[in-house]
């Protein structure tokens, strides 16, 4: 790229190159990244003005095309290009957005994303909070209680920079009284050998109000199993569970030195089709860590999107 805008300001007028960068070997000239240098940067029209608001969706949609993850790291159109995380650092974002950010997002199609760790101050949950839907500002007073919950999960191995899911669920039983919309009462998984083949098999009693629902599902592995058991016994209460999918699924070893008895950090990351969103478990147990991020995913896809009213 940095050949590409060279050969430009030396008088060439066609740059060559691919969205997203692709090619062979390392890659080629990454169109994304040129485009909204030479209209922000360089004041040269290169596309139509109303093109470039599309920028990260087209993105997004050749990735998906190509069956590939998208790059959070891309320039302009990646998820972490206008990311904010140190308290300092959203402090001033909140203040003055113009300290942190070049450019409006918006102008790529792109948008702000606070993330939360044990780096987060009150900016951090305050302007987190806003962009998942809750109107918290500095003087809710559930603020300090709900910052001291995050740090207090993050020394126990949770991380929430890509669990936005589980995130909005945590800000939401800060601010509100209301109930679960289900409970996992018990569960249990196990394996059998069938020939050459393993077969995976869960059993999930799940609460939903005042009754009762046991189910059994088999899967290709255990949060196959689960997953699949959780949504037969939810979908009769809840349709729209039939539309999320499991599109991602990441373990990490919290403690590598404990060997077998570490633990275990499991994050997903769900889609209904028009949103994605992410959540996350921890346990010691695998299994048990799945489930959480598992629960959390369809609890979340239930509850989005409702208002919650907040006290100031």
């Amino acid at each position: 790229m940095a050949n590409a805008l060279a050969a430009f300001e030396a008088g060439a007028t066609h740059v060559q190159g691919t969205l997203n960068g692709y090619g062979e070997r390392t890659g080629n000239c990454n169109l994304t990244s040129v485009m909204p240098i030479l209209e922000y940067k360089l004041g040269k029209t290169s596309v139509p003005a109303d093109s470039l608001p599309q920028l990260k969706e087209l993105s997004q949609f050749l990735d998906e095309t190509a069956n590939q993850r998208p790059n959070p790291r891309l320039p302009w159109v990646g998820a972490a290009a206008f990311s904010h995380k140190g308290g300092t650092h959203v402090n001033a974002v909140q203040k003055v957005i113009r300290s942190y950010e070049h450019i409006d997002p918006a102008l790529v199609g792109n948008r702000r994303h606070v993330l939360i760790s044990d780096l987060a101050g009150r900016s951090n949950i305050v302007m987190k909070a806003r962009e998942l839907g809750f109107p918290v500002t500095n003087g809710t007073p559930q603020l300090r209680a709900m910052l001291q919950r995050i740090k207090d999960l993050e020394h126990q191995g949770y991380e929430f920079e890509a669990a936005d899911g589980s995130l909005a669920l945590l800000i939401r039983r800060a601010l509100t009284e209301t109930s679960a919309p289900f409970v996992v009462d018990a569960y249990h998984v196990s394996v059998r050998r069938e020939g050459p083949a393993s077969v995976c098999e869960a059993v999930v009693k799940v609460r939903v109000g005042t009754e009762s629902e046991h189910r059994v599902a088999e899967g290709d592995g255990p949060v196959n199993a689960l997953d699949a058991a959780l949504r037969s016994a939810l979908v009769r209460y809840a349709r729209q569970l039939e539309g999320v999918r499991l599109t991602d699924y990441k373990v990490r070893i919290i403690d590598s030195t404990a060997g077998t008895d570490a633990r275990t950090r499991v994050l997903i990351e769900s889609s209904d089709g028009v949103e994605e969103w992410g959540t996350v478990g921890v346990s010691d147990n695998i299994v048990e860590a799945s489930l959480q991020a598992l629960v959390d995913s369809l609890e979340y896809a239930l509850l989005k999107g409702k208002a919650v009213a907040v006290e100031t």
